[in-house]
């Protein structure tokens, strides 16, 4: 096995083509390479692992959030990140533009593709004066993680650019903080995961959870800007650490504590007490060796353990935050089962919208004077409604994650108590459940509706056209109504009315179903 050093090898690169599809390369030889525009990084590879060996030679595919900067003019390098030897330079032209390319965010800051392959602001287009708030933002969230009980550290990318450099590393973009639970079995440390969120809570934290023990902490900075500090939980069980995310390895406690200290852009930090042992299990024994293309290469046996252990409850949300980035410019209306709610019944006090998205449906029952509630488990999709809509009585938004049991009992308890009657929505929701998710879907409307005549309306897509639909509803594929139909009876209830119908007179339109449910037998 050959180190990360001896893969970097001098010399000029065989380019044979750039386009706007990518790079096509004649060297066959492993290597670590940054691809930057006009003197700036934009994106690093690895030749032989993320291309694609042709006959014609290795072709490495421009990531996907940047195609869509790719029109105008660069001067484009290529250039050994070790070294930074300048082993290709070029003037290219993509698309029909003769300006500069600027990969920049709406306010103008640049950004970059990291290890993620997302297009991010990284730390090296961050000056000083950026960088302030977030070291005030680690410091502050170690200090209430310290309230709550914790010993916490920096970890992952934070740990190892304070350990190796002393600083951030510039193709990073986030802050990782780490603990080490004095819990020893998995439904223990989950238990003090919500504990610890509930205590962050109550300080007056906004935080999300990724799974069953790593959560994001949000802290405004002084600048603004809303940083979300991961921090992932850990424990120790017969020998192996495990820590969420990436690690399982065999270890002993006292290489994590009592924690030692590291310098980060020159302010203290705590760390691992073994700083190598911490990193070894990490990022492997090659971690001194900066890599800005690095990939995790977490085992299929941790992978299976984190599942099963923790994991779950943010199945679809990356995919419904593409969907809603994607159709942001996308005019809303006001669905059709808004419609049959508002006919059916009459007097409603409140409705409850299941997958509210951007919140047309709220905002119209609003409008007609009637209290409205959206849940939804991608708060990016309701954010700016939620916004508009602060002052106004009638209206609430709330996360809702039909995949955690805590979110569908205790949010369907609270809705149960508001103003009746009460009748739920659901558009195009379950497309996206599988069948635990469904049950709990109906399970929450169920507990929504006690005590009232309301009825569940649900609708989703039950035949995929050619007309597009279900890319622009975010449907996906076609669900079987009969499968529905077993699923209500599962869960005790009864369908009042079924339809389905063409979503348009169009030749080879979509069909979408609506089923009107209730509980009252």
């Amino acid at each position: 096995m050959k180190s990360l050093g001896q893969l970097r090898r001098s010399g000029a690169l065989d380019v044979h083509r750039i386009d706007a599809d990518g790079l096509l390369l004649g060297s066959s030889r492993e290597r670590l390479v940054d691809v930057a525009f006009d003197g700036r990084r934009i994106w690093s590879f690895w030749v032989v692992r993320d291309g694609e060996q042709r006959d014609d030679g290795i072709h490495l595919v421009w990531p996907k959030p940047l195609r869509p900067y790719l029109d105008g003019v660069a001067e484009l390098t290529i250039t050994d990140p070790g070294s930074e030897a300048v082993l290709f330079s070029e003037t290219v032209q993509f698309g029909a533009r003769t300006d500069r390319i600027e990969v920049v965010n709406p306010a103008g800051r640049p950004l970059a593709i990291d290890k993620s392959l997302k297009l991010v602001e990284t730390f090296d287009t961050r000056d000083a004066a950026h960088v302030e708030p977030l070291l005030d933002a680690i410091e502050e969230v170690l200090g209430a993680l310290t309230k709550v009980g914790l010993d916490a550290f920096l970890a992952y990318g934070t740990a190892l650019g304070a350990i190796r450099d002393g600083g951030l590393i510039g193709h990073d973009s986030d802050a990782d903080l780490g603990y080490v639970s004095t819990y020893d079995h998995p439904v223990d440390v989950i238990r003090e995961s919500f504990r610890i969120q509930r205590a962050l809570t109550d300080m007056g934290y906004r935080v999300t959870r990724y799974s069953a023990i790593a959560l994001k902490v949000h802290v405004e900075e002084s600048d603004g800007l809303d940083r979300g500090l991961d921090v992932f939980g850990g424990f120790m069980r017969e020998g192996t650490f495990y820590l969420m995310g990436e690690i399982a390895v065999p270890f002993r406690r006292e290489w994590i504590y009592p924690l030692g200290t590291a310098s980060l852009e020159g302010r203290e930090f705590p760390v691992p007490a073994n700083a190598d042992k911490f990193l070894t299990a990490t990022y492997g024994p090659h971690w001194r060796v900066p890599d800005p293309a690095y990939k995790f290469t977490t085992p299929a046996s941790t992978i299976e353990l984190f599942n099963g252990w923790f994991r779950g409850m943010r199945t679809g949300r990356a995919g419904w935050h593409g969907y809603h980035k994607r159709t942001i410019h996308q005019k809303q209306s006001v669905s059709t089962v808004a419609h049959e709610v508002a006919e059916r019944h009459p007097d409603l006090a409140t409705y409850v919208d299941i997958g509210c998205g951007r919140g047309a449906d709220v905002a119209w029952f609003a409008d007609r004077g009637t209290s409205a509630i959206g849940l939804d488990f991608q708060p990016y999709a309701y954010e700016a409604e939620a916004e508009r809509r602060a002052d106004d009585p009638r209206v609430s938004f709330q996360l809702f994650n039909l995949l955690e049991l805590r979110h569908v009992l205790a949010v369907s308890a609270w809705v149960a108590r508001t103003p009746g009657p009460r009748a739920v929505g659901c558009v195009h929701v379950v497309e996206r459940l599988g069948r635990r998710g469904r049950l709990n879907m109906l399970r929450s409307a169920r507990m929504m509706l006690a005590g009232t005549d309301g009825t569940l309306h649900l609708q989703f897509l039950s035949e995929k056209g050619r007309d597009g639909y279900a890319r622009r509803t975010g449907a996906r594929q076609p669900l079987d109504p009969a499968v529905v139909a077993a699923d209500v009876a599962e869960s005790g209830g009864r369908i009042l009315h079924e339809v389905r119908e063409r979503v348009s007179a169009e030749p080879g339109s979509s069909q979408v179903c609506r089923m009107t449910i209730d509980w009252n037998a």
